[in-house]
Protein backbone atom coordinates (compact mmCIF):
# COMPACT_ATOMS: atom_id res chain seq x y z
CA UNK A 1 0.00 0.00 0.00
CA UNK A 2 1.66 3.42 -0.54
CA UNK A 3 1.86 6.33 1.06
CA UNK A 4 -0.91 8.52 -0.02
CA UNK A 5 -3.36 5.87 0.64
CA UNK A 6 -1.84 5.07 4.06
CA UNK A 7 -2.53 8.61 4.55
CA UNK A 8 -6.29 8.60 3.30
CA UNK A 9 -6.97 5.90 5.53
CA UNK A 10 -6.12 7.52 8.60
CA UNK A 11 -8.33 8.80 10.90
CA UNK A 12 -6.77 11.32 13.23
CA UNK A 13 -7.09 12.53 17.09
CA UNK A 14 -8.40 15.99 15.54
CA UNK A 15 -11.01 14.83 13.63
CA UNK A 16 -12.65 13.14 16.23
CA UNK A 17 -12.19 16.37 18.38
CA UNK A 18 -13.92 18.28 15.59
CA UNK A 19 -16.53 15.31 14.92
CA UNK A 20 -17.66 16.01 18.40
CA UNK A 21 -17.52 19.58 18.71
CA UNK A 22 -19.63 19.88 15.67
CA UNK A 23 -22.02 17.82 17.14
CA UNK A 24 -22.81 19.55 19.74
CA UNK A 25 -22.32 22.97 18.53
CA UNK A 26 -24.56 22.69 15.85
CA UNK A 27 -22.61 24.76 13.84
CA UNK A 28 -18.81 24.72 11.96
CA UNK A 29 -18.54 27.81 13.12
CA UNK A 30 -19.54 27.47 16.71
CA UNK A 31 -17.53 24.43 16.83
CA UNK A 32 -14.18 26.20 15.60
CA UNK A 33 -14.64 29.10 18.06
CA UNK A 34 -14.49 26.28 21.05
CA UNK A 35 -11.90 24.92 19.46
CA UNK A 36 -9.62 28.38 18.83
CA UNK A 37 -9.32 26.93 15.03
CA UNK A 38 -10.86 28.25 11.89
CA UNK A 39 -14.23 27.38 10.68
CA UNK A 40 -12.51 26.21 7.55
CA UNK A 41 -10.23 23.87 8.83
CA UNK A 42 -13.51 22.39 11.07
CA UNK A 43 -14.86 21.74 7.77
CA UNK A 44 -11.99 20.44 5.88
CA UNK A 45 -11.00 17.99 8.43
CA UNK A 46 -15.08 16.91 9.06
CA UNK A 47 -15.00 16.27 4.94
CA UNK A 48 -11.79 14.48 5.78
CA UNK A 49 -13.26 12.15 8.01
CA UNK A 50 -16.27 11.43 5.98
CA UNK A 51 -13.91 10.13 3.26
CA UNK A 52 -11.59 8.21 5.39
CA UNK A 53 -15.12 6.45 6.64
CA UNK A 54 -17.06 5.96 3.58
CA UNK A 55 -20.16 7.77 4.77
CA UNK A 56 -22.28 11.52 5.23
CA UNK A 57 -22.03 12.59 9.35
CA UNK A 58 -23.52 15.94 8.63
CA UNK A 59 -26.56 17.27 7.02
CA UNK A 60 -25.45 20.92 5.99
CA UNK A 61 -27.82 23.62 5.75
CA UNK A 62 -27.85 27.50 6.11
CA UNK A 63 -28.27 27.78 9.59
CA UNK A 64 -25.64 25.26 10.85
CA UNK A 65 -25.61 21.13 10.49
CA UNK A 66 -27.44 18.22 11.93
CA UNK A 67 -26.26 14.66 12.41
CA UNK A 68 -27.18 12.03 9.66
CA UNK A 69 -28.11 8.43 11.21
CA UNK A 70 -24.55 7.71 10.41
CA UNK A 71 -23.07 10.33 12.40
CA UNK A 72 -25.21 9.62 15.08
CA UNK A 73 -24.46 5.99 15.41
CA UNK A 74 -20.99 7.15 14.99
CA UNK A 75 -21.14 9.90 17.87
CA UNK A 76 -21.25 7.41 21.11
CA UNK A 77 -18.05 5.65 19.65
CA UNK A 78 -15.93 8.32 19.20
CA UNK A 79 -17.09 10.43 22.65
CA UNK A 80 -15.98 6.99 24.37
CA UNK A 81 -12.65 6.60 22.42
CA UNK A 82 -11.94 10.48 23.57
CA UNK A 83 -12.93 9.41 27.31
CA UNK A 84 -10.75 6.48 27.20
CA UNK A 85 -7.85 8.22 25.98
CA UNK A 86 -8.30 11.20 28.81
CA UNK A 87 -8.69 8.94 31.51
CA UNK A 88 -5.53 7.23 29.97
CA UNK A 89 -3.62 10.32 30.14
CA UNK A 90 -4.52 11.29 33.54
CA UNK A 91 -3.46 7.92 34.97
CA UNK A 92 -0.58 7.98 33.53
CA UNK A 93 -0.14 11.57 34.88
CA UNK A 94 -1.12 10.64 38.60
CA UNK A 95 1.32 8.06 38.37
CA UNK A 96 3.99 9.60 36.85
CA UNK A 97 3.17 12.62 40.12
CA UNK A 98 3.19 9.47 42.32
CA UNK A 99 -0.28 10.28 43.15
CA UNK A 100 -0.53 6.29 43.36
CA UNK A 101 1.04 3.11 42.76
CA UNK A 102 3.49 0.94 45.55
CA UNK A 103 6.60 0.89 47.10
CA UNK A 104 8.10 -2.57 48.50
CA UNK A 105 11.29 -1.48 50.54
CA UNK A 106 13.43 -3.46 52.63
CA UNK A 107 14.70 -2.28 55.52
CA UNK A 108 17.50 -3.48 58.77
CA UNK A 109 16.70 -0.33 61.04
CA UNK A 110 14.09 -0.02 63.06
CA UNK A 111 10.98 2.31 61.62
CA UNK A 112 10.05 3.46 65.39
CA UNK A 113 12.45 6.78 65.04
CA UNK A 114 15.53 8.28 63.63
CA UNK A 115 15.95 9.28 59.81
CA UNK A 116 14.04 6.35 57.96
CA UNK A 117 11.08 7.15 59.90
CA UNK A 118 11.06 10.29 59.57
CA UNK A 119 11.62 9.70 55.67
CA UNK A 120 8.35 7.70 55.70
CA UNK A 121 5.88 9.68 58.14
CA UNK A 122 7.15 12.78 55.46
CA UNK A 123 6.96 10.83 52.44
CA UNK A 124 3.12 9.54 53.76
CA UNK A 125 1.73 13.15 54.35
CA UNK A 126 2.98 14.10 50.64
CA UNK A 127 1.88 10.78 48.81
CA UNK A 128 -0.95 9.11 50.63
CA UNK A 129 -2.15 7.19 48.10
CA UNK A 130 1.09 5.42 47.83
CA UNK A 131 0.78 2.00 49.02
CA UNK A 132 4.20 1.47 51.31
CA UNK A 133 5.40 -2.21 51.95
CA UNK A 134 8.29 -2.84 54.29
CA UNK A 135 10.16 -6.24 53.87
CA UNK A 136 12.76 -7.55 56.87
CA UNK A 137 15.83 -9.41 55.90
CA UNK A 138 19.76 -9.36 55.06
CA UNK A 139 21.71 -7.28 52.96
CA UNK A 140 21.98 -10.40 50.84
CA UNK A 141 18.30 -10.97 50.87
CA UNK A 142 17.20 -7.61 49.77
CA UNK A 143 20.15 -6.72 46.93
CA UNK A 144 18.84 -10.42 45.45
CA UNK A 145 15.34 -8.83 45.19
CA UNK A 146 16.13 -5.88 43.92
CA UNK A 147 18.30 -7.09 41.15
CA UNK A 148 15.12 -9.07 40.26
CA UNK A 149 12.67 -5.54 41.13
CA UNK A 150 10.82 -7.58 43.53
CA UNK A 151 11.40 -4.44 46.03
CA UNK A 152 12.12 -1.21 44.63
CA UNK A 153 14.97 -0.51 47.37
CA UNK A 154 16.71 -1.27 51.02
CA UNK A 155 18.37 0.70 53.71
CA UNK A 156 21.20 -1.46 54.73
CA UNK A 157 23.71 -0.46 56.83
CA UNK A 158 27.37 0.05 55.51
CA UNK A 159 28.81 1.83 51.96
CA UNK A 160 29.82 -1.59 49.94
CA UNK A 161 28.98 -0.53 46.82
CA UNK A 162 27.18 -4.01 44.74
CA UNK A 163 26.98 -5.30 41.24
CA UNK A 164 24.53 -4.04 39.14
CA UNK A 165 22.87 -2.00 41.80
CA UNK A 166 23.39 2.11 42.91
CA UNK A 167 24.21 3.38 46.14
CA UNK A 168 23.92 6.93 47.99
CA UNK A 169 24.73 6.79 51.84
CA UNK A 170 21.97 8.54 53.72
CA UNK A 171 22.53 8.82 57.50
CA UNK A 172 24.20 7.25 60.30
CA UNK A 173 23.44 6.19 63.76
CA UNK A 174 25.43 5.49 66.96
CA UNK A 175 25.58 1.51 67.81
CA UNK A 176 24.10 0.94 71.54
CA UNK A 177 25.15 -2.11 73.31
CA UNK A 178 21.61 -3.31 75.07
CA UNK A 179 22.24 -5.07 78.91
CA UNK A 180 20.54 -6.21 81.90
CA UNK A 181 19.60 -3.10 83.87
CA UNK A 182 21.19 -4.43 86.91
CA UNK A 183 24.84 -5.32 85.25
CA UNK A 184 27.54 -3.17 86.56
CA UNK A 185 28.48 -1.57 83.18
CA UNK A 186 24.72 0.63 83.28
CA UNK A 187 26.69 2.93 85.52
CA UNK A 188 28.74 4.17 82.69
CA UNK A 189 27.45 6.25 80.60
CA UNK A 190 29.24 5.42 77.21
CA UNK A 191 31.50 2.39 76.70
CA UNK A 192 34.40 1.19 74.87
CA UNK A 193 34.92 -2.60 72.94
CA UNK A 194 37.34 -3.29 75.65
CA UNK A 195 34.88 -2.94 78.10
CA UNK A 196 33.22 -5.84 76.67
CA UNK A 197 35.79 -8.54 76.01
CA UNK A 198 34.80 -10.46 78.63
CA UNK A 199 30.85 -10.35 77.97
CA UNK A 200 28.65 -13.10 76.55
CA UNK A 201 26.29 -11.77 73.71
CA UNK A 202 22.93 -13.44 72.24
CA UNK A 203 21.76 -12.36 68.59
CA UNK A 204 19.00 -13.75 66.47
CA UNK A 205 19.09 -15.77 63.49
CA UNK A 206 17.37 -13.69 61.88
CA UNK A 207 18.29 -10.17 60.76
CA UNK A 208 20.27 -8.43 61.54
CA UNK A 209 21.48 -11.05 63.74
CA UNK A 210 24.21 -12.08 61.49
CA UNK A 211 25.56 -8.61 61.05
CA UNK A 212 25.63 -8.25 64.73
CA UNK A 213 27.80 -11.53 65.09
CA UNK A 214 29.92 -10.75 62.48
CA UNK A 215 30.38 -6.97 63.72
CA UNK A 216 31.27 -8.40 67.31
CA UNK A 217 33.80 -11.04 65.79
CA UNK A 218 35.51 -8.55 63.76
CA UNK A 219 35.60 -5.48 66.42
CA UNK A 220 36.64 -7.82 69.39
CA UNK A 221 39.13 -10.15 67.77
CA UNK A 222 41.03 -6.79 66.76
CA UNK A 223 41.87 -6.61 70.79
CA UNK A 224 42.91 -9.99 70.92
CA UNK A 225 39.62 -11.72 72.47
CA UNK A 226 37.22 -14.20 70.51
CA UNK A 227 33.60 -13.29 72.04
CA UNK A 228 31.18 -15.78 73.58
CA UNK A 229 28.37 -15.45 71.17
CA UNK A 230 24.83 -17.43 71.28
CA UNK A 231 22.75 -17.70 67.83
CA UNK A 232 19.00 -17.42 69.40
CA UNK A 233 16.00 -18.63 67.41
CA UNK A 234 13.94 -15.70 68.51
CA UNK A 235 12.77 -12.45 67.60
CA UNK A 236 13.92 -8.83 68.98
CA UNK A 237 11.18 -8.93 71.89
CA UNK A 238 12.24 -12.38 72.83
CA UNK A 239 15.99 -11.75 72.35
CA UNK A 240 15.62 -8.48 74.47
CA UNK A 241 14.01 -11.24 77.28
CA UNK A 242 16.78 -13.02 77.10
CA UNK A 243 19.20 -9.82 77.77
CA UNK A 244 17.07 -8.74 80.62
CA UNK A 245 17.42 -12.31 82.32
CA UNK A 246 21.35 -12.06 82.12
CA UNK A 247 21.56 -14.86 79.06
CA UNK A 248 24.17 -12.41 77.35
CA UNK A 249 24.35 -8.71 75.84
CA UNK A 250 23.17 -7.68 72.37
CA UNK A 251 23.93 -4.86 70.21
CA UNK A 252 21.21 -2.20 68.62
CA UNK A 253 21.56 0.87 66.33
CA UNK A 254 20.24 4.41 67.69
CA UNK A 255 16.80 4.20 66.39
CA UNK A 256 16.21 1.20 67.96
CA UNK A 257 16.65 2.23 71.51
CA UNK A 258 13.59 3.91 71.74
CA UNK A 259 12.01 0.65 72.22
CA UNK A 260 11.77 0.61 76.11
CA UNK A 261 11.48 -2.54 77.57
CA UNK A 262 11.49 -3.94 81.41
CA UNK A 263 14.75 -5.24 82.65
CA UNK A 264 16.85 -3.43 79.86
CA UNK A 265 19.10 -0.45 79.89
CA UNK A 266 20.78 0.88 76.56
CA UNK A 267 24.61 2.45 76.50
CA UNK A 268 26.39 3.50 73.53
CA UNK A 269 29.49 2.53 72.14
CA UNK A 270 32.17 4.88 71.98
CA UNK A 271 33.26 6.50 68.83
CA UNK A 272 31.17 3.72 67.37
CA UNK A 273 29.02 4.82 64.32
CA UNK A 274 27.28 2.89 61.45
CA UNK A 275 26.52 4.18 58.46
CA UNK A 276 22.79 3.44 56.29
CA UNK A 277 22.88 3.62 52.45
CA UNK A 278 19.83 3.32 50.07
CA UNK A 279 20.57 0.60 47.64
CA UNK A 280 18.28 0.51 44.50
CA UNK A 281 18.75 -1.34 40.79
CA UNK A 282 19.76 0.74 37.92
CA UNK A 283 16.38 -0.55 35.96
CA UNK A 284 13.96 0.78 38.24
CA UNK A 285 11.30 3.14 36.79
CA UNK A 286 9.10 3.50 39.60
CA UNK A 287 8.07 7.02 40.14
CA UNK A 288 6.99 6.25 43.33
CA UNK A 289 10.42 5.33 44.40
CA UNK A 290 12.10 8.24 43.01
CA UNK A 291 10.46 10.43 44.75
CA UNK A 292 11.23 8.40 47.72
CA UNK A 293 15.06 8.62 46.93
CA UNK A 294 14.54 12.48 45.81
CA UNK A 295 12.83 13.04 49.51
CA UNK A 296 15.66 11.37 51.09
CA UNK A 297 18.47 12.85 49.69
CA UNK A 298 16.72 16.40 50.55
CA UNK A 299 16.23 15.39 53.89
CA UNK A 300 20.18 14.41 54.37
CA UNK A 301 21.40 17.53 52.86
CA UNK A 302 19.13 19.94 54.87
Amino acid sequence: MNEAVKHRDTIELRHLRYFVAAAEHGSFRKAGASLGVQQSAISRRIHDLEDRLGAALFHRHSSGVRLTFAGQRYLPCVRQILRSLKEGAQDIASVGRSENGMLRIGIYSSIASGFLAELLRTYGCRHGDIRIELVDGNPSEHIAAIRQLRIDAAFVTGTRDWPDCERTHLWSERVYVVLPDHHALVARKELKWQDLIEEPFVVSETAPGQEIHDHLIRELANLGQHPDVQVQSVGRDNLLSLVAMGRGLTLVSEAMTVAQFPGIAYRPICNEVLPFSAIWSRENDNPAFRRLLSLAKAMTSS
